[in-house]
């Protein structure tokens, strides 16, 4: 399933946090656990993925990760809000120093003229409160595409807060 680019980068990843110390979680929606699935590929992973959160429906956003309902009537659970706090979340319910989070529409249907399929908002937070957001575009690629896409994109985003000043 993965791409040789997608297992460089998360082979990258776990060789960077093992190096310093370092522990990730995921929290996914619209990726349903393929982020968390790319890092455990790889050998020597179990020392730094803490754990992942599939959090596809709007429930599990609140129970597990403590989205605000507030921001989910406001916003919708493919927003940057809603991406910010699953992230957040994630950090205050491991004991991960960095976790990606990522919610969106990956199609085929499900989009509007707001909100097109394609579109994917991520976010990753440190534990000392830094936090980067992602809001990606893909288009209508097909499903398969669409989250593929979006798990480069997360590893990405994981590597940048994880070497941010």
């Amino acid at each position: 399933m993965w791409t040789t680019d997608t297992e460089e980068k998360a082979r990258a990843i776990i060789q960077d946090f093992t190096s310093r110390g370092l522990k990730l979680a995921t929290a996914e929606s619209c990726t349903g656990g393929l982020i968390a699935g790319a890092l455990t590929g790889i050998a020597g992973s179990s020392s730094v993925v803490d754990r992942g959160f599939v959090t596809y429906s709007n429930e599990a956003k609140v129970e597990m990760l403590g989205v605000n309902p507030a921001t989910l009537a406001a916003h919708g659970a493919v927003s940057r809000e809603t991406a910010m706090e699953m992230a957040r979340g994630a950090v205050l319910r491991s004991a991960a120093d960095i976790a990606i989070a990522v919610t969106g529409i990956a199609g085929p249907g499900g989009g509007s003229a707001e909100k097109p399929v394609g579109l994917v908002h991520l976010a990753a937070a440190a534990r000392d409160g830094a936090m980067i957001h992602r809001e990606m575009r893909y288009g209508d690629l097909g499903r398969p595409a669409v989250r593929l896409a979006t798990v480069h994109t997360a590893l990405d985003l994981v590597a940048e807060l994880a070497h941010a000043p």
